[in-house]
């Protein structure tokens, strides 16, 4: 389950040079993923064949355009939990980062620790599915309202937000 939230990570970071080159691993990587719904595979299914069919240039400035230009749709999760002045925000930043920490999980990149790829990246190396849920249910508001967001605009990311939005909502199922 955990192989899921790597694949996420991937998808969701800044488009690099090598994931255009692995297009067709990465197909194949979606098609064995265990204890994935089809809905899901379907949903990553597409996306990568939305992606592979544009140059490098072009999927980063898609990325940009959805991300980086459009403040609604920023991947820093604190963005869309608290004002941007709000006081908590920073407090939340460094219980994050300690959290982190405090597993041995390193921040590389000099990236802030709510980067949602950051966060898949680190519920990945989790040993179990119900704890990477149970963490990733603190991320499902914000997934949510990231997903509405890319989702007013038809981006091809809104379908991987709501995969991290839905597996945030299994922990309540779970629970």
């Amino acid at each position: 389950m955990t192989q899921v939230y790597k694949v996420l990570a991937v998808l969701l970071e800044y488009p690099r040079q090598e994931l255009v080159e692995s297009w067709d691993e990465m197909q194949q990587l979606v098609a064995t993923l265990a204890d994935t719904s089809d809905e899901d595979k379907s949903r990553f299914t597409d996306f990568i064949t939305w992606a592979s069919g544009l140059t490098l240039t072009q999927f980063q400035a898609k990325y940009v355009d959805s991300f980086d230009m459009t403040a609604e749709n920023s991947l820093y999760l604190t963005y869309h939990l608290f004002d941007e002045q709000d006081r908590e925000r920073g407090p939340a930043l460094i219980q994050l980062s300690e959290l982190y920490k405090s597993t041995g999980f390193e921040i590389s990149d000099g990236e802030l620790p709510d980067y949602l790829p950051l966060i898949l990246e680190y519920v990945s190396t989790m040993d179990d599915a119900a704890s990477a849920q149970a963490f990733l249910k603190q991320t499902s508001q914000a997934a949510d309202i990231i997903a509405s967001n890319l989702e007013k605009n038809a981006s091809p990311y809104a379908p991987l937000v709501r995969i991290v939005e839905s597996h945030g909502l299994l922990a309540d199922i779970a629970a």
